[in-house]
């Protein structure tokens, strides 16, 4: 298939969804189109970044919600590969033995949610990377090369949105595309789906975390990135959302101590169960 017929045909299903939801383009409908096209059951994505926190931008359905969660609160699996390699992760059997050891905790709690496959695609255009589009499956499957190459060229139309992305205090908003036309989604949360991951304001979600982030590096006179390791370890030994745990913060209500270290917080004997968005 000539490349660029390729990426026009999926730009044109990412068109589609946004024609049904009533809005313009954004990476929701990129998830939403990725899974109408490909063998998967869902899809997610998440902004990364070295410089500050990572956090989930959309999912399709509640099992992929999830993964994005657990894998920014556990630091392991295939979306945080993807993005520190820059390459594709393709894991068609998350029961097969070398992942099993590659990601000794995430693989296991991935399985209980009810992801037998996952496949990450990293948001990269040069040596730009905003994020990751992971996608999942309930039961083992592989990718054949013209999915594979499908869902890269999903991964690259959500890559010329989120760079088009104008990131306020109010929310994510588009602007102008690269085509030059007003062509992109208001917003990344697509709360009008009941299927959607409810993240209503997803600027505050962001900043929340960014926040208790800061507050951490006050508290414990540490800089930004090993604030955010303890967030996300406290989240982890206790089996909840790191999101929970920065809303505490910013709140007040938690205070970790100075001495603790990341190494210090053990995580639970058992899995913790999924917590209700």
């Amino acid at each position: 298939m000539i490349p660029g017929s390729r990426s026009a045909r999926i730009q044109a299903l990412v068109a589609e969804q946004a024609a049904l939801r009533g809005a313009r383009v954004g990476v929701l409908d990129v998830c939403t189109a990725a899974v109408a096209a490909l063998p998967v059951a869902g899809a997610g994505m998440s902004a990364m970044s070295r410089g500050r926190a990572s956090h989930p931008l959309c999912s399709t359905d509640s099992v992929s919600q999830h993964l994005e969660e657990l894998q920014l609160t556990l630091g392991e699996g295939p979306c945080v590969d993807a993005y520190v390699l820059g390459t594709t992760v393709l894991c068609p059997d998350l029961l097969a033995g070398e992942l099993q050891r590659q990601w000794t905790v995430f693989a296991d709690a991935a399985l209980e949610a009810g992801a037998r496959a996952v496949f990450a695609f990293p948001l990269q255009i040069g040596t730009i990377s905003p994020g990751v589009l992971d996608l999942y499956s309930s039961s083992s499957v592989e990718l054949d090369a013209d999915e594979v190459a499908d869902a890269m060229a999903f991964a690259d139309t959500a890559t010329l949105l989120l760079l088009d992305a104008r990131v306020s205090e109010t929310g994510v908003t588009f602007g102008t595309g690269a085509s030059g036309t007003d062509e992109a989604g208001p917003s990344t949360s697509g709360t009008d789906r009941p299927d959607a991951a409810p993240f209503d304001d997803l600027g505050a979600y962001r900043a929340e975390i960014d926040q208790a982030t800061g507050i951490l590096m006050v508290q414990l006179g540490v800089g930004f990135e090993e604030a955010f390791i303890r967030l996300r370890a406290h989240a982890y030994a206790r089996g909840i959302r790191i999101s929970v745990v920065a809303a505490d913060v910013v709140a007040h209500r938690l205070r970790l101590p100075r001495g603790t270290t990341p190494s210090d917080i053990q995580p639970p004997d058992a899995r913790p169960p999924e917590e209700e968005p």
